[in-house]
């Protein structure tokens, strides 16, 4: 009679020691779906709301043309219009990568460009990858050439010629406007982004 009471009860403990492994089990599978999920979906957010490839053609095509990173030719067009093709800054400039009137009428005079629109993509980012490279073969870094795009050509000259702010002649170790500063750090974390989502479609 007790070892049939002892059975019982062993049976019963071990019938609810599976109950609860079972839980668990399933709590720990419910955890990691949701985990999974959940890191899917932010993935699938970041990629088609906050760093999607919009005009991924027209930037292929002239990031490669021009020899400029993919990623870093995205980083700039999210961090000057955010994708809007019909944005206008307070200073005039248009379009995806924000280019001035003056600094498209150059452009275009060197691409024998008569007839523009800056709020056509196609135009917008030939013009904006064009002035990059060009920037870029003028200061030789590539840091430098984005201070210069976003605070001009005359601002960046006068900055590499004053000691205060450049030792080399060629990059700047401290960026008089505020404004630039920050513009720059936006482009490095951006590039950045883009590389880490798009890593292999990014890749030439």
């Amino acid at each position: 009679m007790v070892m049939f009471a002892y059975n019982i009860i062993d049976f019963m403990i071990k019938n609810l020691c599976l109950k609860i492994v079972y839980k668990v089990l399933i709590m720990v599978s419910l955890s990691l779906f949701l985990c999974v999920g959940i890191a899917t979906l932010s993935n699938l957010y970041l990629k088609q709301v906050v760093y999607p490839l919009s005009y991924k053609e027209q930037v292929f095509k002239y990031a490669d043309k021009y020899n400029l990173e993919r990623s870093l030719v995205f980083a700039v067009i999210k961090t000057e219009s955010n994708f809007d093709k019909n944005a206008v800054s307070s200073a005039g400039a248009v379009g995806l990568m924000q280019i001035t009137n003056s600094t498209a009428k150059y452009i275009a005079t060197n691409l024998g460009e008569k007839e523009y629109q800056l709020t056509n993509p196609e135009i917008n980012i030939k013009f904006g990858c064009y002035y990059l490279k060009y920037l870029h073969l003028k200061f030789e870094n590539m840091e430098t050439a984005l201070v210069a795009y976003n605070a001009g050509e005359g601002n960046v000259l006068k900055w590499l010629y004053d000691k205060n702010f450049s030792t080399d002649g060629k990059s700047l170790k401290h960026i008089p406007f505020n404004e630039s500063r920050e513009y720059i750090k936006k482009i490095k974390r951006n590039t950045k982004k883009y590389n880490k989502l798009y890593n292999k479609i990014l890749d030439k």
